[in-house]
């Protein structure tokens, strides 16, 4: 058996086989799904090999012709439906509860590459054994969402005995699965041991105070002032959840999965949470993806985004063109925006940078350190009056004429 033919199914090495005859090659994406949709059917030879024809037909009318503008092509298809773009912000499809940007404002986010997008959210798929299961997801969703202390008791302050009282509610804890004892280690981690200090509180169980006194003798300009900077402080207190969500809503999808949709993006931590599927969970934050998955995600997540913005809008482009885009903001092994700032401003032509934006700094620099222009993109052409150098203006033809006496 053949190297290339090893680990393969009969059906793969007969549609490679095939295709060869009709003189092109599957690309991989397209030789699995075809592989996957001809399983369910029943088909006889002269079937198969009329699907691998008409496959064939198809790719070579898609195929980029040599020299072709690509470049500009994807500019002008993904500008013009973006001018078509409504600028409607805060509107998350089937989930009304959540904001989250879209449009042309996400589109522009997408493209100049901003680290934190202005709605961070995420979408947390479940693992199979508890994907149908709310009561799990519910657990899971808690373990998520941040949970701080006015979310489970209320802070309120006695300013006669100079102290602020926590107190929890046993109903809250039970529902998110929080002690007492978290609660007050919560706030012994927060609290200020130079000025106050936490003395047993009112009740019982459960429900009892936390008293946090400020100490007697302790010289203090403004206790009051001071009292009430406390009180503010500790509503800001976390107890658990994962810091930066600060919200989980779960959604039931086609086919009774359960989704969690948060509100807030933590893509590290929330991989780590048991009972999370880590290979289809995903966050609307580019370099966060970036940061723990690598560049090769990052593009896919460029794509994907922008393909959906556009397509939430009714759009169709082309997804070979926001490949592109995504090619070129990644191909460095980072993510450049494309502007001034990023694939512009790193153009190797003085003309085109000069060109694109503050066209006084990029001579002038471009003059004091002596650089070159070698004339060899579209811009640069076009500013002096040359034939640029994609399409027929790539190619050279010269006239060899027949040798003297030689015949044609």
């Amino acid at each position: 058996m053949p190297e290339a033919s090893k680990g393969k199914s009969v059906l793969t090495n007969r549609l490679v086989e095939l295709a060869k005859k009709e003189g092109f090659e599957f690309p991989p994406a397209i030789l699995v799904r075809l592989e996957e949709r001809l399983k369910s059917f029943r088909l006889t030879e002269p079937e198969i090999r009329a699907i691998v024809k008409e496959i064939g037909a198809r790719l070579a009318r898609v195929r980029v012709d040599p020299h072709e503008s690509v470049g500009i092509i994807a500019a002008q298809s993904i500008g013009e439906p973006g001018t078509q773009m409504t600028l409607r912000t805060f509107h998350y499809a089937g989930v009304a509860e959540m904001n989250v940007t879209l449009g042309l404002p996400r589109l522009i986010e997408i493209v100049d590459a901003r680290r934190s997008p202005s709605t961070p959210t995420m979408t947390v798929y479940l693992e199979d054994r508890i994907r149908q299961d709310r009561k799990r997801v519910q657990e899971v969703a808690l373990k998520i969402e941040v949970t701080n202390l006015p979310d489970v008791a209320t802070i309120g302050s006695v300013v006669e005995k100079l102290k602020v009282v926590v107190s929890p509610k046993p109903e809250l804890l039970e529902a998110r699965g929080i002690t007492r004892d978290d609660v007050l280690r919560a706030v012994t981690e927060n609290v200020s041991i130079k000025t106050f200090e936490i003395v047993a509180g009112a009740g019982s169980g459960e429900g009892r105070a936390i008293d946090i006194q400020l100490k007697s003798g302790v010289e203090e300009e403004t206790p009051f002032k001071r009292l009430l900077e406390m009180a503010e402080d500790l509503k800001t207190v976390g107890i658990g959840g994962i810091t930066g969500i600060k919200r989980a809503l779960i959604r039931k999808e086609e086919g009774g999965e359960y989704v969690i949709y948060t509100e807030g993006s933590n893509l590290e931590e929330v991989l780590h949470i048991d009972g999370v599927d880590v290979t289809r969970s995903t966050s609307n934050s580019i370099f966060e993806i970036y940061k723990v998955l690598g560049v090769e995600a990052a593009r896919t997540a460029i794509i994907n985004e922008a393909n959906r913005t556009l397509s939430e809008q009714g759009l169709t482009v082309d997804l070979r063109h926001i490949m592109l885009v995504a090619d070129v903001m990644t191909s460095d092994g980072e993510i450049s925006a494309i502007g001034r700032h990023g694939i512009s401003g790193k153009k190797t032509s003085v003309l085109a940078r000069a060109a694109f934006e503050i066209t006084a700094a990029h001579l002038l620099r471009a003059a004091i350190i002596g650089e070159v222009d070698e004339l060899k993109g579209v811009a640069e052409n076009i500013i002096v009056g040359q034939p640029i150098t994609i399409g027929t203006g790539a190619v050279k033809a010269i006239y060899q004429p027949p040798a003297s006496g030689g015949g044609a």
